[in-house]
């Protein structure tokens, strides 16, 4: 859904993600009965079976947070298995939102609340809670049976281990049930809209819009109209509940955030990403074709992209990923904009075709959405631990242009930055997303089309040789991009395939020193593409620290930045979205830091790459844990640094 916002400017909170001080601000106000707390930003988290519907409850509540104008960040979880054993500790799904009236930058990293929908819920989520959080459960699931399956030896809710939280108990099944004894559904069917019973629970306790969530049940379920009735009414029925019953006696409110004037959309990286790529067709007038094969969690660009025959888009469900990069290369050479989409493991199958990609020099699109691994790993939890592989995976030398986004928004903008690279500079471009991106979701601010760069294919219509002859690989003087020429245009025959070039007619040639010049040339041409200079934040100017970072541990790192500054620390920050070729400036940048830390969401492959290039002691701090950076965790680390340089000065 979308909202028109009019106001001037973000607002930040004071120590980066609003913190545990931002609590109430005031008494009561409002509705009548029931007083009514202010709070500047909550963190929820619904967690239950994968079969409890969490993740669809989360994204509903996502929705109408968005409609109603609260800045968000989105963090769901959930397992591999496509039904995991339920009542397990590994079949739990959690999905959190982190939402408030101000600038945020992270899902957050402790809940405010947490809705657990079995014992395996709250076992697997309750060391994550702070002290005074506020606890919702499904009582009715509390049996002897699930207890025992998830290792508790005693009922935590009547054996005082969760004194410390504000415990609500609610029978969830009971009334979702007692709500639909009338809609005519079984027992099995009626039980599955707890869920939506929850919903209604939590739309009351924070004023969100329903109107949206009914709307939505209604057509998702339209050609189940009394599934869909059951559903709204499970939904008014918890709403109803938290009006009435006294166990919450308060409501809260999250004022809208003040965000720059515009029309805005809640977004998911992976779609951002899909709209990304179907401006940039429109912006090169350029056909787009992906070529892909389902693989977690990129799968969801071939689901969208497939929903929009009508702007030229063209998707092809392959039979394997070697099929599907094939496919995109071949859309390429005639004239298309040519994309794959893919995890790590696809990855490294589709390698061979990258590397015929670099021979042909034809602009191919791979986009790498990175997972767990090695192997299957993780398929359902984010890592960062591509990089090396995008840089290097391929035999000989076979440089590519690679592009990561920052944020799940920010995936729309790579889009068009990839697309750009890849059509002028006439090579593939590997576009490194990640789980958390992909499905984590933000407001995103609608851009005009006047805004969008201009793409120009510049195809080759003529010959380009004095003798009246074409060389299909006769460069451009500035960007060093070859000829690229639709097959079928008279006079532009050329030959394609794997085995190396002459310089300028295509050839084949086994001349050594044609090869040589050949591979230096087309490094030369990745090594000449032309990208921002490296932005870096700081706020003093005599910042000791720099917090070097890529892709997705932009949100963690910004808040963190936030906080030490907030406590009077002087810090600085940059974050790369280019990661081959590097800004020109970047070197410069890392010599004018005493101390440059890259947290990275794998064992230090960024660091790696800058000591060898830089000859510069960039330290690492790694996770590999399939998840986020928590704000709190860096800060720590990062006011750990600063100490120590500040100790080293006196």
């Amino acid at each position: 859904m979308t909202s028109q916002v009019d106001q001037s400017a973000a607002v930040d909170g004071s120590d980066g993600e609003g913190g545990p001080e931002s609590a109430a601000r005031s008494g009561t106000s409002g509705r009548p009965g029931k007083p009514i707390r202010r709070l500047d930003r909550v963190i929820i988290r619904f967690a239950g079976d994968s079969g409890d519907g969490m993740q669809l409850t989360g994204d509903r509540f996502t929705s109408e947070t968005a409609a109603f104008g609260n800045d968000l960040s989105t963090l769901p979880n959930f397992p591999a298995e496509i039904r995991a054993p339920a009542g397990t500790l590994p079949g739990v799904s959690s999905f959190q939102l982190h939402f408030a009236d101000h600038d945020i930058l992270t899902p957050g990293d402790a809940p405010n609340v947490l809705v657990a929908m079995n014992p395996a819920a709250l076992k697997a989520n309750l060391a994550d809670l702070p002290r005074g959080a506020e606890i919702i459960v499904d009582t009715d699931e509390f049996t002897k049976r699930a207890l025992a399956k998830v290792g508790y030896a005693a009922d935590p809710l009547g054996d005082g281990s969760l004194d410390a939280y504000r415990l609500h108990r609610v029978p969830l099944t009971t009334l979702t049930l007692e709500a639909l004894k009338d809609s005519g559904l079984a027992r099995k069917d009626a039980e599955r809209a707890k869920n939506m019973f929850a919903l209604g629970l939590l739309s009351w306790m924070y004023h969100r819009p329903t109107h949206g969530t009914e709307t939505f049940l209604r057509r998702k379920f339209a050609k189940k109209p009394a599934i869909a009735e059951a559903n709204i009414t499970a939904f008014r029925a918890g709403w109803n509940f938290g009006e009435t019953t006294e166990d919450f006696a308060v409501s809260y409110e999250i004022p809208p955030a003040r965000l720059p004037a515009g029309t805005y959309r809640n977004i998911s990286g992976n779609l951002a990403l899909s709209y990304g790529l179907i401006a940039a067709s429109r912006r090169s007038g350029l056909p787009l074709f992906l070529g892909s094969y389902p693989i977690t969690p990129a799968s969801d660009i071939l689901h969208e992209l497939s929903r929009h025959k009508n702007f030229g888009v063209r998707t092809f469900q392959a039979e394997d990923e070697i099929a599907g990069i094939g496919a995109a290369l071949g859309a390429a050479f005639g004239g298309a904009l040519g994309v794959t989409t893919t995890s790590g493991p696809g990855v490294a199958l589709k390698s061979e075709t990258i590397g015929l990609a670099v021979s042909l020099e034809l602009p191919l699109l791979v986009v790498d959405i990175q997972r767990g691994g090695p192997s299957t790993g993780l398929p359902t939890k984010t890592e960062q631990a591509d990089l090396l592989q995008a840089m290097f995976g391929r035999n000989g030398e076979a440089p590519v242009p690679i592009v990561a986004p920052a944020t799940p928004a920010e995936c729309f903008d790579a889009a068009l930055e990839a697309a750009r690279i890849a059509i002028t500079y006439r090579t593939p471009v590997m576009l490194l997303s990640d789980g958390y991106l992909a499905n984590g979701s933000e407001p995103w601010r609608i851009p005009e089309t006047d805004e969008l760069p201009t793409i120009e294919p510049d195809f080759a219509t003529g010959p380009n040789r004095e003798d009246g002859g074409f060389w299909p690989y006769k460069r451009d003087p500035q960007t060093l991009a070859r000829p690229w020429a639709v097959p079928g245009t008279a006079g532009l025959e050329h030959r394609i395939g794997g085995i190396e070039k002459q310089d300028g007619t295509g050839n084949i040639s086994y001349d050594p020193a044609n090869h040589d010049f050949m591979v230096r040339t087309r490094q030369a041409k990745i090594d000449g593409v032309t990208v921002p200079d490296l932005e870096v934040d700081d706020l003093t100017g005599d910042a000791r620290l720099l917090v070097l970072g890529w892709g997705s541990t932009y949100g963690p790192i910004t808040a963190a930045v936030r906080r030490l500054r907030a406590d009077g620390h002087r810090i600085a920050q940059a974050h790369l979205r280019n990661l081959n070729p590097f800004p020109a400036n970047l070197g410069a940048v890392l010599a004018s830091y005493e101390r440059v830390i890259v947290p990275e969401m794998n064992l230090g492959q960024l660091a790696l790459l800058l000591r060898a290039k830089y000859l510069v002691d960039a330290q690492s701090y790694n996770q590999v844990r399939g998840l986020p950076f928590k704000a709190a965790q860096l800060a720590d680390v990062l006011s750990t640094t600063i100490g120590t340089l500040e100790g080293d000065g006196q």
